[in-house]
């Protein structure tokens, strides 16, 4: 059996390819969040780093469920069932967990106080989580739809309201940021407010487009919310360790210094745009590995399985050499600052290292979604980034004073090559049971 197929490389990137542009999108709405924080002062950037890394963990709890809408899908349309039903459930679900969401970030602010942050920068990081907690409802509205498109193999149009977002984003930013054509000037306020905008038109835009292209009528089916939650639940968990692992840095780092948190959101904004892609490839092995194992094709799902991982690699190992060679070009491109640079320079060396197990981890969790083991990526990501990468991260952070952010990096980075090797002991031992069924 051959290792690489162009059959199944051309159908996972054509499929993955719309969703990584999408993908792209999401992560240029930060980007243009720190590029414009960033030029506007140091302090809002530090100020707009820590309350996103906030946010966006208590976030991922809602996202991490409705990720699972798409394999589901899969696997039901894989077994011959319908499962254009489930539009309405999927809808209901994306409002509840919005307002759920909604509920607790504009209940955490009051105790946002007691992080030890400056009274300046305390009052930036408040203004900016509350007018971004309401764009909860954009967001998981255009998940949630995405999912259920994607489970079709639809994936253009939701991916371009993304792109078309990052332009009301940016533009909204200028004007909002520093009081441009009359508007008052908002600082960290106007970011959040731009963000707000920019997830809301994707999410209703969508919802719109889906109402008027398709009929839908409506059903109600309690087990689809049960399927949801098992297979949705451990994701959530798992996306939440990882961005509670990450984000933790600029949390811990902003009460040292808030030129370490500014500096944890640029290296954070270049490592996710590259990450993307793995995702987005994540999420096409998620469908076609979805779908082969609702149809019990065990022979083309573990040719899906191959294929991803080898991509996912090759691309990795590229972007790497990218973050190694041309780290201080990549960091002028978010901020002026010298001082700044100086810190996250040595740090995107540990961020090279860190590509090629971190894209591979995520490939192999897609493969995860798609047998709804998800379980497993749940308990490894326990495992290796809280439980040993995080601990040992602010050991080395604290006992390194000259070098924290390095320091952290460089201990998170080995955890994540642990995570890898979990994974892929556990997917070697399903894909020989799936091997063997498959003759």
């Amino acid at each position: 059996m051959q290792l690489i197929s162009k059959k199944y490389i051309s159908e996972l990137i054509k499929l993955a390819m719309p969703i990584f542009m999408g993908n792209i999108g999401v992560i240029l709405i930060n980007a243009g969040d720190c590029f414009v924080a960033g030029r506007y002062s140091t302090d809002v950037l530090a100020a707009v780093s820590i309350a996103t890394s906030i946010h966006a963990t208590v976030s991922m709890l809602g996202v991490g469920l409705l990720l699972s809408v798409s394999p589901l899908l899969a696997n039901i349309r894989g077994a011959g069932c319908q499962a254009k039903k489930y539009f309405y459930p999927t809808v209901r679900f994306a409002f509840l967990t919005s307002f759920l969401l909604l509920v607790i970030a504009l209940g955490y602010i009051p105790f946002l106080k007691y992080l030890g942050y400056t009274p300046e920068l305390l009052a930036d990081i408040k203004s900016y989580t509350f007018f971004i907690a309401f764009s909860s409802f954009g967001m998981i509205l255009h998940v949630a739809l995405k999912e259920f498109l994607q489970a079709y193999e639809i994936v253009f149009l939701p991916n371009l309201l993304m792109l078309l977002s990052v332009i009301i984003n940016v533009v909204l930013n200028f004007v909002l940021t520093f009081g441009l054509f009359g508007f008052p000037e908002m600082g960290a306020a106007g970011l959040a407010i731009a963000s707000l905008a920019a997830r809301t038109f994707c999410g209703f835009y969508l919802l719109g487009f889906c109402l008027y292209k398709f009929h839908f009528e409506d059903f109600c089916d309690r087990k689809y919310y049960k399927q949801i939650m098992k297979v949705g639940f451990p994701i959530s968990v798992a996306i939440v360790i990882e961005f509670l692992s990450f984000n933790s840095m600029a949390i811990l780092m902003g009460r040292f210094s808030g030129m370490y948190a500014a500096a944890q959101n640029v290296i954070m904004t270049l490592a996710n745009m590259s990450f993307m892609f793995p995702l987005a490839l994540s999420n096409a092995i998620a469908v076609k590995v979805g779908f082969a194992n609702g149809a019990k094709d065990y022979r083309e799902l573990v040719e899906y399985i191959k294929n991803g991982v080898v991509i996912t690699v090759c691309f990795m190992i590229f972007t790497s050499l990218i973050y190694a060679t041309c780290s201080r070009q990549l960091a002028s491109i978010f901020t002026p600052d010298k001082a700044l640079i100086d810190i996250i320079v040595p740090v995107m060396y540990c961020v090279a290292a860190f590509q090629i197990s971190d894209g591979l981890q995520v490939a192999m969790g897609g493969v995860f979604k798609g047998l709804k083991r998800t379980k497993i990526v749940m308990f490894s990501n326990l495992t290796a980034y809280l439980l040993i990468g995080v601990s040992s991260g602010y050991y080395c952070a604290l006992h390194f004073p000259q070098h924290r952010l390095f320091a952290f990096w460089a201990a998170f980075s080995c955890s994540s090559f642990l995570l890898t090797g979990i994974l892929a002991i556990c997917l070697t031992i399903i894909l020989k049971r799936l091997s063997y069924r498959a003759g």
